[in-house]
């Protein structure tokens, strides 16, 4: 990667010193004069240090343009002349500039990366408030399950052992889907990490997001709507599969009364747009601004519904559509119920 990046700011700074030289000759050969010249150049320079990483680049363009500067536009045209002062100050303030220009931009880069990480680190904390709520009452669940059938074996129908059992194999079950989650959360944040992105054909992903959804929801019955044109998309397909899964799931478990859910999907120019609808009760407006965070008050869902909660899978959601260049919203439907929405780009 760090050859790769070399490689493409070696390109841009050449681009850009053969494209203000151009211009420069031009100028002086149609319009018999070098007024312009100097600011030409000088913007290459400029352009030069902001689209590079480092210095080195814009140092080595001042010197290029101030090359070119003493060499094709002063006299003696096209012959090297270091004897006129006019030169040797232009030079100077040419590689000041740039210096100015560098050091800026890297000011600006390692804020903006310290700005990355501490949104990183705000969405670790989040997650971790999020998931040491949403882990405590499954594990407390499965620990107390497994005492009972330890202590009160005998004393137990076959029918009591039945649901204990099956309890414990739900939480065991949601747990697993939770890791799943937090590695996926892991692996993104993860600055040595690359998304795996592929062309991967859409109806194939939406029928293996719904094979896998319905071996887990037998009785639930998705709705989807897709393009009738071929469409591919670049993505991580694993990701995708997880965020839909996971807002599937999430009107399974939350969206109160529905009956129904539609999964659509349209292109639009260059992005190709997912959206998930429920006819259900609707997402609390106190929730909205917060709903993709992690964190959020749950103190007022039931018992039973708390490791439900939605914080951390839509966390997860959010952060995947994130690293993809995409962007994912919520809000509440007019007739009701709740939507979901958001878009990766088509494959080229």
């Amino acid at each position: 990667m760090k050859w790769k990046q070399c490689g493409f700011d070696i390109l841009r700074m050449l681009l850009l010193l053969a494209g203000a030289f151009g211009c420069s000759l031009l100028i002086q050969t149609y319009f018999q004069t070098s007024f312009f010249v100097p600011m030409i150049l000088a913007l290459a320079v400029i352009l030069v240090s902001l689209l590079t990483q480092g210095y080195v680049y814009g140092i080595i363009s001042s010197l290029c343009s101030a090359l070119c500067m003493n060499y094709a536009f002063t006299f003696p045209y096209f012959r090297f002349n270091f004897s006129i002062p006019e030169n040797m100050f232009s030079a100077v303030l040419m590689l000041s500039l740039t210096l100015i220009t560098s050091t800026l931009t890297v000011k600006l880069r390692r804020q903006e990366k310290e700005r990355a990480e501490i949104e990183r680190e705000r969405m670790r904390a989040n997650l971790l408030r999020a998931v040491s709520h949403d882990l405590r009452t499954p594990l407390t669940t499965i620990y107390g399950s497994s005492q009972a059938l330890i202590e009160n074996y005998e004393s137990l129908t076959d029918t009591q052992h039945m649901e204990l059992l099956e309890g414990i194999r739900e939480d065991a079950q949601w747990l697993i889907h939770m890791v799943e989650n937090l590695l996926s959360v892991t692996r993104i944040g993860s600055t040595d990490v690359n998304l795996i992105k592929t062309s991967v054909v859409l109806e194939e992903l939406i029928d293996s997001v719904l094979v896998k959804f319905q071996k887990r929801f037998p009785d639930q019955r998705i709705e989807a709507a897709l393009p009738d044109e071929f469409v591919c998309i670049a993505v991580d397909p694993v990701l995708i599969q997880q965020v839909l899964g996971n807002l599937l799931e999430n009107a399974v478990f939350h969206a109160k009364g529905m009956t129904r859910i539609l999964l659509t999907v349209y292109k639009n120019e260059e992005k190709v747009v997912f959206e998930v609808a429920d006819d259900g009760a609707g997402i609390p407006p106190e929730m909205l601004g917060t709903i993709f965070t992690g964190y959020y008050e749950k103190k007022d869902l039931p018992v039973d519904n708390q490791k439900r909660s939605m914080g951390i899978g839509l966390s997860v959601c959010a952060t995947i559509i994130k690293a993809h260049g995409g962007e994912i919203h919520a809000e509440n439907l007019s007739g009701g119920g709740a939507l979901f929405r958001f878009y990766v780009m088509a494959a080229s």
